[in-house]
């Protein structure tokens, strides 16, 4: 099976200037990244919920401080504690004291107006960078029912009793666990499961891996397959 390793990013912008919000969206899309606007606090919520736990959930957000229906910097402390999500906070406020504010907050970077789009793209990379770098690295130790796995550490129990797994079935444990209640698509296990250079993959490779991981957990219950889409791991 081959496949490019490519991730596809996507931004929202939450700007109130709707000849602003549509420069920006122009200015930063591209192949790789994919770029929504809206104008309130409100449709901005909705969004973001609409696509929580899919595979196009937002890796970042473009925040303006003053809109219509709110004060952003509320907006973005709910935003930091409900999601998997970077947020650069773009406003007119360019006082010392309101920057510190915004990232006291949560902020993961602040830019006031007037701005270079080239700075504003740096910013971004720089943001998706963090993004890609913190899905991808290990997750903290997880005690998930009778399982304590970690993997900072590459050690994996079900009770008292250690397990050991090969580094395709702990990247395919922690694409699971990380995500679990949801589908994950067959197609984004193989991207993330074979990322290291890897051209061809067999296509049975998948349910090989998954049927080696359940048998050495006892996890046939847990690992549930979804026909046609792909795999979940349904304890929470």
């Amino acid at each position: 099976m081959e496949r490019e390793n490519k991730t596809r990013h996507h931004i929202l912008i939450v700007e109130d200037d709707a000849t602003l919000a549509q420069g920006l969206c122009r200015a930063l899309q591209n192949e790789d990244l994919e770029t929504i606007s809206c104008g309130t606090l409100r449709e901005a919520e909705t969004i973001l919920s609409k696509r929580q736990g899919t595979e196009e959930k937002f890796a970042l957000m473009v925040l303006d401080v003053n809109l219509p229906d709110g004060n952003g910097l509320d907006f973005l402390q709910k935003v930091k504690k409900e999601y998997d999500i970077n947020v650069i906070i773009l406003t007119a406020n360019d006082m010392e004291t309101d920057i510190v504010t915004g990232l006291e907050l949560g902020a993961d970077d602040y830019i006031t107006k007037p701005f270079s789009l080239a700075v504003l793209r740096a910013r971004v990379a720089l943001q998706l960078r963090r993004v890609k770098e913190r899905r991808q690295s290990p997750a903290a130790e997880m005690i998930l029912g009778e399982y304590r796995f970690d993997f900072m550490h590459m050690k994996f129990y079900h009770g008292t009793e250690q397990v050991e797994l090969s580094k395709t079935e702990q990247r395919l444990l922690h694409i699971l666990v990380e995500n679990r209640g949801i589908t994950v698509p067959r197609e984004r296990l193989f991207e993330y499961i074979w990322s290291e250079g890897e051209e061809f993959v067999e296509e049975n490779a998948l349910s090989v891996t998954v049927k080696r991981l359940r048998d050495k957990l006892d996890a046939q219950e847990i690992i549930k397959t979804v026909y046609g889409i792909g795999y979940t791991w349904v304890m929470q």
